[in-house]
C-alpha cells in the first residue's frame, strides 16, 4: 500500500496537473470531440474516436487526482528534524565504490516524470536511511545483496534541485 504522505511542492504540483486537466486541457479535447462528431459516421471517424479516448483518459487522471488529494497529508519540515533523515531530506550519500548520490525522501506520489533524484518513503533506500545522521552507515537490502552506504549530508532547505 501507497504511503499518504507527501512534500508541499509535490502536492501543488499534483493540484497544478488537477487544473490544468479539468479546466485547459479537457475543454480543448471535448471541442474535438464536438466537432468531430458533427461531421456525421462516428464509426469511421478517427479523430473522434481518438479525441474520445483521449477524453477517457483525461477523466480517469482527474477521479484519481481527486481522491489522492483527499488522500494524502502534507509533511511540513520541522526544526527538530534536524540532524536526522526524515520524510522530505535531502541526503547525500556515498558507498565503498565512491559513487556519491543526492536524493530527496518523499511521497511515492512524486518520483515520477521529472523527478530524478526523488526516491519514495517506501522504498528500501528510504527505509534504510530513516532517524540516521551523519556519518551512520546504511544497509539497504538490494536484489543483489546489501549495500553499504555512509551518510554525508542532510539537508532541509526548500531546494528546486539536490544540494552540491
Amino acid at each position: 500500500m501507497k504511503t499518504n504522505l507527501i512534500t508541499r511542492e509535490g502536492y501543488e504540483k499534483l493540484q497544478q496537473e488537477l487544473n490544468y486537466l479539468w479546466r485547459e486541457y479537457r475543454p480543448e479535447i471535448t471541442k474535438k470531440v464536438t466537432w468531430a462528431a458533427s461531421l456525421g459516421d462516428r464509426s469511421e471517424n478517427a479523430d473522434y474516436k481518438e479525441n474520445k479516448r483521449i477524453l477517457r483518459q483525461i477523466d480517469s487522471r482527474v477521479r484519481y487526482l481527486r481522491k489522492r488529494l483527499e488522500a494524502l497529508k502534507i509533511v511540513e519540515y520541522s526544526p527538530q528534524q534536524d540532524g536526522r533523515v526524515f520524510f522530505g531530506a535531502w541526503v547525500k550519500i556515498e558507498n565503498i565504490d565512491g559513487e556519491v548520490l543526492n536524493i530527496r525522501i518523499v511521497g511515492p506520489d512524486e518520483i515520477y516524470g521529472d523527478s530524478k533524484n526523488l526516491i519514495s518513503i517506501d522504498s528500501p533506500m528510504a527505509r534504510a536511511l530513516l532517524k540516521k545522521q551523519v556519518g551512520d552507515d546504511a544497509i539497504v537490502q538490494t536484489p543483489s545483496g546489501p549495500k553499504e552506504w555512509n551518510l554525508l549530508e542532510i539537508n532541509y532547505k526548500n531546494l528546486t534541485s539536490a544540494p552540491d
